[in-house]
């Protein structure tokens, strides 16, 4: 089996997916994107396309590591997405061509479902108590917002005021029993995040999501010792190279990698058994499309410290088009009592509808974040 063709879709509200294409006809499908640079990553995808075509789709072990060592420049969200989509739908491929799931391929399942969270709220964080009443009433058990709009390094505590309010009003919406995880979203420095989390201690949060930057990493076991709740973040590292200096640090007890950021299915799987091994639990990051959520679900099926998963159905960005719209058989990720089952179809074991991703990629978008500043000019985290 050979590899004929790479070709990438810009698909609303903010996708790239890509189509790998073989001589046998067996096409896998992946879903490379940086949100806000889909045009750059897909670029990327051509450019590797070159050491591609013509090579056996299988050798899905060997085409990393080229992929990844065969340029002198390495790791980053572009490079690492790009090769993330691609490596998702040569999983595929093995998967369609052998006739069973990818997690079979792995060494099989260690669970038949995991657990959902729902965002609710937007970019700032509003009207979150009846959102998190409408997800309840849905099926879902955990919810998830955003803690606050844009903070200074040392901000008024009117503003930490606004975050315990709005927690507070999700949980006299919902009661204590559901998961609530607060994403602090990068937006806050060290001072502030100091004082949020001592604030926060009556909460009983499920997690607390970047509470600062990444970049930050040395400031995280201060951070843990006055957390009320696990620490969890993620989304924006690349590697286990990346990983390996969260675990060495220390303080995080949740890590977040994205299979579409983080090198793919290859990658993701070994940086969470990175983490299972320094007693670390799983949470995938995923606020994307259908071919997204399916390679994070394989993923799920096998690494056992994995206990919920992100998911984008309803989420703020979804506007244009939502995460069913490009799967032919929407039943396939039915949530139930706060649940997915692990998809058992071939491969990454959905089917994409063609025809409709060809139509709307007709259309295709130039998602951008929004750009804050806070009142004195200066630009914000977003």
């Amino acid at each position: 089996m050979k590899i004929t063709r790479l070709t990438t879709f810009l698909v609303p509200p903010r996708w790239l997916f890509v189509r790998v294409d073989t001589d046998e006809g067996i096409c896998g499908w992946g879903e490379p994107v940086v949100e806000g640079r889909a045009h750059t990553v897909a670029a990327a995808v051509d450019e590797l396309a070159d050491y591609l075509v013509g090579k056996d789709p299988r050798h899905i072990e060997d085409h990393w590591s080229v992929l990844y060592r065969g340029g002198f420049y390495r790791g980053g969200p572009v490079l690492m997405s790009a090769i993330a989509g691609i490596d998702q739908a040569l999983w595929d491929i093995k998967g369609k061509h052998l006739g069973v799931p990818v997690h079979t391929l792995l060494g099989g399942p260690v669970r038949e479902r995991i657990r959902v969270y729902s965002w609710i709220g937007g970019d700032r964080p509003s009207d979150t108590a009846k959102a998190a009443k409408d997800a309840v009433a849905r099926g879902f058990t955990a919810v998830k917002m955003n803690a606050t709009e844009e903070m200074h390094f040392v901000d008024t505590h009117a503003k930490v005021q606004r975050v315990l309010e709005n927690v507070q009003a999700v949980r006299d919406a919902v009661g204590p029993d559901i998961g609530l995880g607060l994403d602090f979203h990068g937006r806050v420095h060290k001072p502030m995040a100091k004082v949020l989390m001592r604030e926060l201690a009556p909460f009983k949060l499920m997690f607390i999501e970047e509470p600062v930057l990444s970049d930050h990493l040395e400031s995280i076991p201060e951070l843990a010792s006055i957390s009320p709740a696990p620490i969890a973040l993620g989304e924006r590292l690349y590697s286990r190279y990346d990983f390996k200096r969260v675990f060495a640090i220390g303080g995080v007890d949740i890590i977040q990698p994205d299979p579409s950021h983080a090198g793919g299915i290859t990658e993701t799987h070994k940086i969470a058994t990175m983490a299972e091994a320094y007693d670390v639990a799983l949470a995938l990051h995923c606020p994307l499309g259908p071919i997204a959520l399916a390679a994070n679900l394989q993923l799920d099926a096998i690494c056992h410290n994995a206990f919920i998963q992100e998911q984008s159905l309803g989420i703020h960005y979804n506007a244009a088009n939502d995460l069913l719209d490009y799967v032919t058989d929407r039943s396939v990720f039915a949530y139930e009592d706060g649940y997915v089952s692990i998809p058992g179809g071939p491969g990454l074991g959905i089917e994409v509808n063609e025809a409709y991703v060809a139509e709307r990629a007709a259309v295709g978008h130039r998602w951008r974040n929004p750009i804050w500043r806070h009142t004195d000019g200066s630009v914000a985290e977003w």
